[in-house]
């Protein structure tokens, strides 16, 4: 079977968009009406005009696909695909630790549950972070014990670049954490000594200590498009290696280790697109008094530019 083929008659017999996010394999980019980062997902998902959403992503991403469009059907091509950073900050747990602080005001990574999005005062991404930190001083005033859920090495990129103290959970992406390693950092470096070295703040410090620039993915398609730099070494899910070169074809992109896989990204395959879209199965929706609550700090963030 072409499953491209028959992806796209079912597309338009369904009236669907697909949205893909940046790591996902080649093929799945290849099927995709918009390929991005979580923060142009999260817009995409909230303008389209579709009645129908395949999210080729992780499942936070499909529910807060929902949350910002309700009205729509949001398909996730296998239910397994979960993010282990995401089951990290549970909502009893971050009720919790509010109740321990006087002032709390909650910044929630997207990358969690909506469960505790709907705990949370302000979502944000890689890409507005410290805007986003930065808008919740200017609004709360300082005198706020900001807890930042639940990326340690993100909030500590954001407490060192912008100056402000939070309270940052304890939680890390297996994949940026425990892969992406300073020692093969300084390997690539020495084998490619002209490269712009870009990495993720997900990344660990020593990681970001070695990087020309931490960005966030959307950040580093920028970054590459305007640099004078004719080569990258690139730290952060492999993934996004295809869209970089794809983008910039007179550019030379090197993984700082092949080791920087999401397993749970490369769940998403061809054949189980066409099979949600076939079937209309798989749908993920998130219960409504949750859905209104998780709504308010999303639409907060979606105002927040990087």
């Amino acid at each position: 079977m072409n499953f491209s083929q028959n992806i796209n008659k079912l597309k338009k017999e369904k009236n669907a968009v697909i949205l893909a996010h940046i790591y996902q394999c080649p093929e799945i980019h290849s099927i995709a009406d918009f390929v991005g980062d979580s923060l142009e997902l999260s817009r995409q998902a909230a303008q389209t005009k579709a009645d129908v959403i395949v999210f080729c992503g992780v499942h936070f991403m499909a529910e807060t696909a929902f949350i910002v469009n309700p009205r729509k059907k949001v398909l996730l091509p296998d239910l397994e695909a979960g993010c282990p950073m995401a089951d990290m900050a549970t909502v009893e747990k971050l009720k919790e630790f509010k109740s321990k602080l006087k002032n709390p005001v909650v910044v929630s990574y997207v990358n969690t549950s909506a469960a505790v999005k709907a705990e949370s005062d302000i979502c944000c991404t890689s890409s507005n972070a410290i805007n986003v930190v930065k808008n919740v001083v200017e609004n709360f005033g300082k005198d706020i014990d900001i807890i930042f859920t639940p990326d340690r090495n993100l909030g500590g990129y954001i407490q060192k670049t912008s100056g402000i103290k939070m309270n940052v959970w304890n939680g890390f992406c297996p994949t940026h954490n425990n892969f992406i390693l300073p020692e093969y950092v300084k390997i690539a470096k020495n084998k490619h000594p002209k490269a712009e070295v870009l990495a993720h703040p997900e990344c660990r410090p020593e990681v970001l200590d070695l990087a020309d620039y931490a960005l966030s993915t959307g950040g580093m398609r920028n970054r590459v498009k305007k640099s004078d730099s004719k080569e990258f070494i690139i730290c952060t899910e492999t993934g996004i290696l295809h869209k970089l070169q794809k983008d910039n074809p007179g550019k030379k992109f090197y993984p700082a280790t092949d080791l920087a896989v999401c397993p749970n990204m490369k769940k998403i395959k061809l054949a189980k697109v066409y099979n949600v879209l076939a079937d209309m199965k798989n749908i993920v929706s998130v219960p409504e008094e949750i859905r209104q609550k998780a709504y308010v700090p999303i639409s907060k963030m979606l105002k927040i530019n990087a």
